[in-house]
């Protein structure tokens, strides 16, 4: 099998999309458009991938840095043509070479196996039917194949009514890039070289180029301004709720989610509207999650039910849980089987065991706590003293009541019961009531304060 090299474009400025990022770092699903096309291309399993940066190009190395990646940098723009002979010095002098766009981000792997299929050792360009060509490069196709690309300013009336145009991806032989690219010219209104242009080299030297069709347009899709990025966007979110949709997965209005990373799944999962899914989320058999839930790098358990309004980040959260709603699990928040989180909980850097509650208004930060125990509402670990961090230990079957602040470093042993409204900075005895809060006292002939004037 010819050794495949891929070349991305990825050095233009993106002026319409009035915004200091470089245009191929804006994101759609969650990642930059650059990143999403990577992906795609490293499925194809290539001898080598590489990138033809240019405007923002430092911004463009720190985000993408991943380590099979290598660079070509475009210092002037002036044309795709010209951005692909900067990669010239990285490929090899054999096999084919598959040339993609930074800012083109939605293209199926399968799409492209068939273009590089269809080159075979020759020449292979993809291609899109549309309804409206006008402003596009027309096809012309002969007997053989493509025989020219015809703009839409010098069409003549018959290939001005042909329908199916130039894409810009394509796979060109190797071997033959620097000295096609060496005959392009400039001598076009852009003042640029343009990378369509070696067709019409392919077919003079009598190496065909196959066209193939691409099934959808929004696979060949660019993006120039925010507009046609958030339509893409929906394009890409609909692609992913109807494959949810397929695997089994409930959503209450499939246009109403968002997947920005990757979302696993078991059977029999239930999700509201209005969600976000954000880097990587798992979810176990009968998960259920309510409306207007963010997600983010967590692992659910089967079983466990997210009430609406809840926001869980860099969490492990187990089977049978009840969470929210308005709860926040923050990260190193793990939760054992059968805990209860309820409404404004928040819960950082936290174990907290099996069959545990912690239900009403209350703040767990650095804590580890056992099992089957009960945190009353509106109860605080007082974790920072302003510049370090200190733990809370409140052991199995304790009850903590409403109001009561653990002030650590300080541990609640197995069993003990704290009344409410105190403040706990020392060891709470085992089996044991402890109370600490100021005596109550009543202040005969107090009046209260009169506004003055």
């Amino acid at each position: 099998m010819d050794q495949l090299s891929i070349v991305i474009l990825a050095a233009g400025k993106g002026k319409r999309m009035y915004s200091s990022l470089p245009k191929v770092l804006h994101p759609i699903g969650g990642e930059p458009m650059l990143a999403r096309v990577i992906h795609t291309a490293r499925a194809l399993n290539p001898a080598r991938i590489v990138v033809v940066y240019g405007h923002g190009g430092e911004q463009v190395r720190a985000t993408i840095t991943d380590p099979d990646i290598e660079w070509a940098e475009q210092a002037e723009q002036l044309g795709t043509g010209h951005a692909l002979k900067m990669a010239l010095p990285l490929l090899p002098q054999a096999g084919k070479t598959l040339v993609l766009y930074g800012d083109v981000p939605l293209t199926r792997v399968e799409t492209l196996t068939d273009l590089v299929a269809a080159a075979g050792s020759e020449s292979s360009l993809l291609t899109d039917v549309v309804a409206n060509p006008a402003g596009y490069g027309r096809i012309v196709r002969g007997a053989h194949g493509i025989e020219a690309i015809v703009e839409d300013k010098d069409c003549n009336p018959e290939q001005r009514a042909i329908t199916e145009i130039n894409t810009g991806m394509l796979v060109l032989p190797t071997a033959r890039l620097a000295g096609w690219l060496g005959e392009l010219n400039n001598g076009n209104a852009q003042g640029e070289y343009y990378l369509t242009d070696v067709i019409a080299l392919s077919v003079r030297d009598g190496i065909t180029v196959h066209g193939v069709r691409v099934a959808d347009s929004w696979q060949a899709a660019g993006v120039n301004n925010k507009l046609q990025l958030a339509e893409l966007e929906r394009v890409l979110q609909q692609n992913q709720a109807r494959e949810l949709l397929l695997a089994g997965v409930t959503l209450a209005d499939p246009a109403r989610i968002d997947v920005r990373g990757t979302l696993s799944h078991g059977q029999d999962v239930t999700i509201d509207v209005n969600c976000v899914f954000e880097g990587t989320v798992e979810l176990g058999d009968g998960v259920s999650i309510g409306a207007h839930c963010v997600l983010k790098n967590v692992r659910i358990a089967a079983g466990t039910k997210i009430a609406p309004f809840s926001h869980l980040e860099d969490a492990v959260v187990g089977a049978d849980c009840r969470i929210g709603p308005y709860a926040r699990l923050r990260p190193g928040a793990t939760l054992a089987e059968k805990v209860h989180i309820g409404n404004f909980v928040e819960v950082k850097k936290s174990e907290i065991g099996v069959g545990s509650k912690v239900n009403h208004l209350t703040y767990i930060g650095d804590a580890a706590i056992g099992s089957g125990s009960n945190i009353g509402a509106g109860t605080i670990t007082c974790n920072y003293d302003g510049v370090n961090k200190f733990k809370t230990v409140i052991g199995d079957n304790a009850f903590i009541g409403s109001g009561t602040m653990l002030v650590a470093p300080v541990t609640v042993e197995n069993g003990a019961t704290i009344g409410a409204g105190s403040v706990i900075s020392k060891t709470a005895p085992a089996e044991t009531l402890t109370v600490a809060r100021a005596r109550q006292v009543t202040l005969t002939g107090w009046q209260r304060p009169q506004k003055k004037g």
